[in-house]
């Protein structure tokens, strides 16, 4: 039976940026300079960054105004597509790590620093979806998040 607790650390750079370019492109979706921009974008973030964050930072790269809506956009084509995760009690996003990784997710938020760190344990995340089921409910993706203070901040 696989490992069903796992950390996924956020590398970025050129291996992370092919990685989700190959995955919108095998869900039939094109990768256009725009939304390189703002994968590049959400994966240089230490902490999971708003839309209006992220149009900044293209904005300013790009030396012309990019509108958060159009962000929001891509942003949501970019979780429908598993390259990047949406942190719902901030807002923001983080990009995914591991494309090709299909787990519901479980956030650990940080109320002092904003750092969400993304772990998947496939047996809680089961259980939660047995719970809703139970309940007549049929649950799309879980997300779970935990509000608390991270080890560096409490040291």
């Amino acid at each position: 039976m696989a490992d069903h607790h796992h950390n996924h650390h956020e590398p970025t750079g050129a291996r992370l940026a092919d990685a989700a370019q190959a995955t919108l492109e095998t869900q039939g979706e094109q990768w256009t300079p725009m939304r390189a921009a703002i994968f590049d974008a959400l994966a240089a973030e230490e902490k999971p960054a708003s839309a209006y964050d992220i149009a900044d930072t293209v904005s300013r790269a790009r030396g012309k105004r990019v509108a958060p809506n159009s962000v929001y956009r891509i942003l949501d084509l970019f979780v429908a597509n598993n390259i990047a995760m949406r942190v719902e009690s901030a807002n923001a996003y983080i990009a995914n790590a591991h494309p090709g990784c299909h787990h519901d997710c479980i956030f650990l938020v940080c109320r002092n620093c904003h750092q969400a760190t993304h772990v998947d344990d496939d047996k809680v995340t089961s259980d939660v979806r047995a719970v809703a089921e139970h309940e007549g409910f049929r649950p799309e993706r879980p997300v779970i998040e935990i509000l608390g203070t991270c080890a560096r901040c409490a040291a």
